[in-house]
């Protein structure tokens, strides 16, 4: 699809240059854009967590069996501010006569909560493969903005249903599948900002580090849902709702979606002035850095965003599942957040259902400890960016984590019940492997295959790609969590197996793109067919 729309500078931008009299520097730029495409999906991170919080008030008895229903403090926040999340407690010890909220407060109420979470997330999922295509087809910056205020909406009427007095089951499961949808334009559209305004020299680390907003919404959304649960459980939704909004409107007023909307070239053309001839390493760091010239230009068609921007045409999903590399990086995430989501869900529960020095912690204090696993994950995305970024060798890099995984899952298992120490340091190095290979694949990786040469005629791919990787992920994410729903009955040592085997399969299904790396350090590029995936071509 040809995108011929002409887009304009964001309008809050627009007042900044305004009062200034001049332009911002490209390093500027690059700043306030990872400032607000963080601060855009800790939103949508903030936004998923009402229906957690909540699930104790929804169905009181979720204390009893089934097990899982004993977190309360599910991923990946767990009880950081172990004051605010006792909150919680203390409003339901305030409710001893509440029975709940139909229908979620009968014997088959877990079920349905599961079911609405389930749903939440097969919509999700699906809606990613859209929510990629359309990405790359019209404005980023007004395709996001419309996917917060949609997705805050839909948020905030979810909750609407407590002051209504609203008790059937299919308006919340309604709402929640929309909610799955609206929330599937985030990751694909933040993704292909960054990858439009980064190169790919320092992506890895610069993405690694962004990837914190992850924990970042999780635990405003855990405090602001917890925060107003003493009003009634509607405002846990409906505050977090409001803030997505606005989150939008900061998006419109902003976000510089491309280098082009403000006056500079775009760093991952694919023709054009910038393969009239070899570029050296120089040039193209000079690039990379500094976006070319620093344009005064209005953002509206003068210097860099004439570089045709209205020539560039999205690519289909089937074209972007034919970029080498794409489809199995995209099984490879399937298996390592179905691993890595396990953990979030599960991990608190876990912790306070297994011996640590001899005794058992309460649930408030498993959910403290498995904070740390969170902590160990964020070190993780950003070491594995850095070496990645430092060996030019993503597969192998996140291959190596995930094999590395193995070993450090086994170990806390069989050694994490000594003392409390010893399960936090085991705990934190299960994070560090687990984590850093998905952080590497839905950040850059992602952004790497959607800039891939491959593209001819600037064909953008960077939302459709994301949304192919990470919507596959998302169906392991929610495959995860459900098989150890059942494995857990066995015991968790079939838990820790299934986990094994998805870390396996993970690294195993990068095989023949770490064989091509390697090649290619060993200086066998010329070997290799042109339809092998090189992802890190010589620079």
């Amino acid at each position: 699809m040809a995108m011929n729309s002409k887009r304009k500078t964001p309008p809050g931008l627009l007042l900044l240059r305004r009062v200034r009299g001049r332009n911002w520097s490209p390093k500027t730029f690059r700043y306030v854009i990872l400032l607000v495409t963080f601060i855009a999906y800790a939103c949508y991170h903030a936004s998923r967590k009402p229906s957690s919080i909540v699930k104790s008030v929804l169905h009181p008895d979720s204390s009893s069996k089934p097990p899982q229903e004993h977190n309360k403090f599910p991923w990946p926040v767990g009880n950081v501010f172990v004051k605010r999340e006792i909150g919680v407690d203390e409003v339901l010890l305030h409710r001893k006569s509440d029975k709940g909220w139909a229908p979620f407060n009968g014997k088959d109420g877990t079920s349905r909560l599961g079911e609405i979470d389930v749903a939440f997330l097969a919509c999700y999922s699906i809606g990613m493969y859209v929510a990629g295509h359309l990405g790359d087809s019209l404005d980023l910056r007004l395709f996001l903005t419309w996917g917060m205020i949609g997705s805050g909406f839909f948020v905030g009427l979810f909750g609407m249903g407590y002051f209504w007095n609203i008790h059937a089951f299919w308006f919340f499961l309604v709402l929640q599948m929309a909610a799955g949808l609206f929330q599937a334009t985030g990751w694909p559209s933040v993704v292909a900002v960054v990858g439009n305004w980064f190169g790919k020299r320092k992506r890895g680390l610069i993405m690694g580090i962004w990837n914190a907003h992850t924990s970042v919404g999780n635990i405003c959304g855990s405090l602001i849902a917890a925060g107003v649960l003493e009003y009634g459980w509607g405002w846990s939704f409906i505050a977090p709702g409001f803030v997505m909004s606005l989150g939008g409107v900061l998006v419109y007023l902003f976000l510089a979606a491309y280098p082009e909307d403000v006056g500079f070239p775009d760093i991952n053309s694919n023709s054009g002035k910038f393969i009239k001839r070899k570029r050296s390493v120089e040039e193209e760091e000079e690039i990379e850095e500094g976006l070319g010239e620093d344009v005064e230009g209005d953002g509206e068609g003068s210097s860099g965003s004439g570089s045709g921007y209205e020539n560039k045409r999205s690519v289909g999903l089937l074209q972007a599942c034919m970029i080498p590399g794409v489809i199995p990086f995209a099984l490879c995430l399937f298996f390592s957040k179905l691993v890595a989501y396990t953990f979030l869900y599960w991990l608190p529960f876990y912790l306070s259902q297994t011996t640590i020095g001899g005794e058992y912690v309460s649930v408030k204090t498993a959910g403290n400890l498995s904070t740390l696993f969170d902590v160990g994950g964020i070190v993780g995305g950003i070491l594995c960016g850095y070496i990645s970024d430092k060996f030019k060798a993503r597969a192998t890099t996140a291959a190596a984590f995930m094999y590395a995984a193995i070993p450090a899952m086994l170990v806390y298992h069989s050694y994490g019940g000594v003392s409390q120490t010893v399960n936090i340091v085991l705990m934190m190095v299960a994070g560090l492997f687990v984590n850093g290979p998905y952080a590497l694949i839905t950040t850059a990786v992602s952004a790497d295959l959607g800039t891939h040469k491959s593209l001819q005629g600037d064909s953008r791919a960077l939302a459709t790609v994301t949304a192919i990787i990470d919507g596959t992920g998302s169906a392991g994410a929610a495959l995860g969590p459900l098989l150890t729903g059942f494995l857990s009955t066995l015991g968790w040592q079939a838990v820790f197996y299934m986990l094994v085997v998805g870390a396996l399969c993970a690294g195993l299904l990068l095989t023949r793109l770490v064989i091509t790396e390697i090649r290619e350090k060993l200086g066998y590029v010329d070997e290799v067919p042109a339809s092998e995936p090189l992802l890190n071509e010589r620079r």
